[in-house]
């Protein structure tokens, strides 16, 4: 499996090896003792979620002591996914990285607790995976507004399908992070 790196430390882009012929192609999704070793957390949770071309989900994290880190990987499909760093004592704090993660390019993108996740549908009928290090804890879970001025994300959309909590998520600039 290659890695790739950011400028914003803990993100990882995961590229796992597949084994392609006529009939298609054959890949290891999860192997627990690998992935341990790799990234220094297990993952307790599996979530899916369908969504049509279009859909933007998050900027969503859970606070201490349920923050989750989260393995994502996209079935069918593509999406934009993005990363915020909310670590105050980061030298990234506010910072993001957006990639495009395919079922074609078969990616996986590791995102540790300490930041705020979302993702935009490309593609009808997109299958989205996540892997959590916590399970989930709603009392626990906030969102960043996803079009927030501060952060700057440059989503191709102006008007995405999103769901009523996602508009109404948290300013940047009013939040006070406890990472």
């Amino acid at each position: 499996m290659r890695e790739e790196r950011f400028d914003i430390e803990g993100l990882i882009c995961l590229h796992p090896k597949r084994y392609a012929d006529e009939r298609g192609y054959f890949f290891e999704y999860f192997h627990q003792d690998n992935y341990t070793s790799l990234l220094g957390r297990k993952f307790l949770q599996d979530n899916v979620s369908l969504s049509r071309k279009g859909v933007l989900r998050g900027l969503h994290f859970q606070t201490p002591p349920f923050a989750q880190g989260k393995l994502v990987q996209v079935l069918s499909g593509s999406v934009l996914d993005v990363a915020v760093d909310l670590r105050k004592e980061s030298s990234t704090y506010g910072k993001f990285v957006l990639i495009e993660l395919s079922a074609e390019n078969g990616k996986q993108f590791y995102i540790p607790p300490g930041f705020a996740h979302g993702f935009l549908t490309l593609e009808e009928n997109t299958l989205f995976s996540y892997k959590c290090t916590e399970y989930y804890a709603p009392t626990n879970e906030e969102t960043l507004l996803w079009n927030d001025p501060h952060l700057k994300i440059p989503w191709p959309i102006n008007h995405p399908l999103i769901s009523d909590k996602d508009q109404k998520g948290i300013l940047f600039a009013n939040y006070n992070s406890p990472f």
